[in-house]
C-alpha cells in the first residue's frame, strides 16, 4: 500500500518492490536483446575505440557506451527518452548470476526512470537530456534491484542519484560525444548511489519536488507522478530505423507513399515542433547530423527505399544532397498538440499524401517478435558479429547473467 504521505521516489520505491511475472520478463528480454544489438552494431565506433583505450572498466561498464551509437535505441514517448542504454548496463552489474534477477532489476529501473522522466516538462526538455536526467533514478533503481535494497534503501540510492543529475542539450549543437558519456555517467553514479545506499549513506527525500529539487531548478510546469498496476516497460517502443526517433513518423508516411508508386518530388514534410527542432537539417555535414536530418531520411526513401544504416554515412550524405533539396518540413499545430502521446506526421508529393498518427514499433504499431529479432541480426552484422544465433538464444532463452557478459567480453 503506497502512503500518498511520502515524498515522490518514496512512492516509487515502494511501488516498483512489487513482484514481476513472467509474461513481463519475457517482453524485458526483447529489450535486453534490442539493447545488445546497439552496443554490438556501436562496437566500431570511435567511441568505442577510444573508451576501451582510456579506462579499464568491465565489458558491461564499456557497453553503456555504446547503447545509442547509432541512434536505434528504445524510446518512451511520453517521457521522451531512451530506458535501455542506461538501464541494461546496470542492471547486468553487481549481483547474482540468475539472468531472471537482472530482468527483474531492468523492469524496476524502467518503471523508475519513466515515471520520473514523465513528470519532466517542455521546459525542461528544452535545455535538459531527459534520458540523463531521469536515466540516473533508473540505474540507481536497477541497481539497487540488484544489490537487495528494500524500499528505504532504495528512496535514498534515487535521493542520491537525484542530487547529482542532469545532462544538458548543447551537445547538439557541436560534434562531440557527450551524449555517450551522459549514457556512462548515468550508469555508474546510479550504481555508486546504489552502493552507497545499502551502507547507510542517506539522500535527500524530496530531491524531485523540494524547495531547491530537481522540479524547481529545471522544470516550470512538472506533470504529476503516476502510478499504476501494469509495468510502465510496456509503453516503451522499438527503433527500427537508424534515425532519431522525431524523423520515425515522416520515414514510415514516406515508406507507404513509395509503396504506393507515389512517392515524387518536391514533398512536404508536417509534424509536430520538437520533430522539427530536433531534426529540421537539410544540409547535414555529419553522419550524427544525417540522422537528425528529416530532409536526408525522405531522400534515403525516396531513391533507395528502406533505410540502411549506410545510408546515413559520409558517402550516401554527398550523393543525396540533390534529394533533400526537393523536401521542405513545416510544423503542424494538430500533430505538436497530440505530441508527445502520439508521434505523427503526414507527407504529401506529387503523386499523393499519407498521414500517420504514430511511428512503427509504437505500442499501437509494434514491431512483431521476429520484427525485434531481425533488427537484432541486422544490428550485429554491422558490427561484425558472424555468429548472432548465439546471442538471441543466450538473451531468449538463457538463464544465466554471465551469458551475456560473456559476450560482451567477446564483442569488446
Amino acid at each position: 500500500m503506497i502512503d500518498n504521505d511520502y515524498s515522490l521516489i518514496e512512492r516509487i520505491a515502494q511501488h516498483i518492490q512489487r513482484p514481476i511475472d513472467k509474461s513481463v520478463r519475457t517482453m524485458a528480454r526483447l529489450h535486453l536483446l534490442d539493447w545488445l544489438g546497439c552496443v554490438a552494431g556501436g562496437r566500431n565506433a570511435p567511441i568505442a575505440r577510444l573508451q576501451t583505450e582510456i579506462t579499464s572498466q568491465s565489458p558491461v561498464e564499456r557497453a553503456a557506451w555504446l547503447g545509442n551509437v547509432l541512434e536505434m535505441d528504445d524510446v518512451h514517448r511520453t517521457a521522451i527518452l531512451h530506458p535501455g542504454p542506461v538501464i541494461w548496463p546496470a542492471a547486468l552489474g553487481a549481483g547474482t548470476n540468475i539472468l531472471d534477477d537482472a530482468l527483474d532489476s531492468a523492469v524496476r529501473g524502467y518503471e523508475t526512470m519513466i515515471a520520473i522522466g514523465a513528470t519532466l516538462d517542455a521546459h525542461h526538455y528544452a535545455y535538459w537530456h531527459n534520458t540523463a536526467t531521469a536515466g540516473v533514478f533508473g540505474a540507481a533503481a536497477a541497481s539497487a534491484s540488484r544489490l537487495g535494497a528494500d524500499a528505504a534503501q532504495t528512496a535514498t540510492a534515487l535521493g542520491l542519484a537525484g542530487s547529482v543529475t542532469g545532462g544538458l542539450w548543447q551537445m547538439r549543437h557541436e560534434p562531440v560525444m557527450a551524449k555517450q558519456w551522459h549514457l556512462a555517467h548515468a550508469v555508474s553514479t546510479g550504481a555508486a548511489a546504489a552502493r552507497f545506499a545499502l551502507h547507510g549513506v542517506t539522500g535527500p527525500r524530496f530531491i524531485l519536488e523540494g524547495p531547491q529539487g530537481l522540479y524547481a531548478a529545471t522544470c516550470s510546469d512538472p506533470k504529476p507522478l503516476e502510478i499504476s498496476d501494469a509495468w510502465r516497460i510496456a509503453e516503451v517502443s522499438f527503433k527500427p530505423w537508424g534515425a532519431c526517433r522525431h524523423a520515425h513518423p515522416a520515414i514510415d508516411a514516406a515508406l507507404m507513399l513509395k509503396a504506393q508508386g507515389a512517392l515524387d518530388g518536391p514533398v512536404t514534410v508536417r509534424t509536430y515542433r520538437d520533430a522539427i527542432v530536433f531534426c529540421d537539417r537539410p544540409d547535414p555535414q555529419s553522419v550524427i547530423d544525417a540522422k537528425f536530418s528529416i530532409q536526408h531520411a525522405i531522400a534515403v526513401v525516396m531513391t533507395r527505399g528502406v533505410p540502411q544504416l549506410a545510408d546515413f554515412e559520409p558517402d550516401a550524405i554527398a550523393a543525396l544532397a540533390y534529394a533533400r533539396a526537393l523536401v521542405t518540413v513545416e510544423e503542424r499545430a494538430h500533430f505538436t498538440s497530440a505530441y508527445p502521446a502520439h508521434f505523427g506526421a503526414s507527407i504529401t508529393s506529387a503523386g499523393g499524401s499519407v498521414t500517420l498518427t504514430d511511428a512503427l514499433g509504437d505500442p499501437e504499431r509494434p514491431l512483431t517478435t521476429q520484427g525485434v529479432i531481425d533488427k537484432a541480426r541486422a544490428l550485429m552484422a554491422w558490427g561484425g558479429i558472424t555468429d548472432p544465433d548465439a546471442a538471441i538464444t543466450a538473451v531468449l532463452e538463457g538463464d544465466h547473467v554471465s551469458d551475456i557478459t560473456d559476450l560482451l567480453e567477446a564483442w569488446l
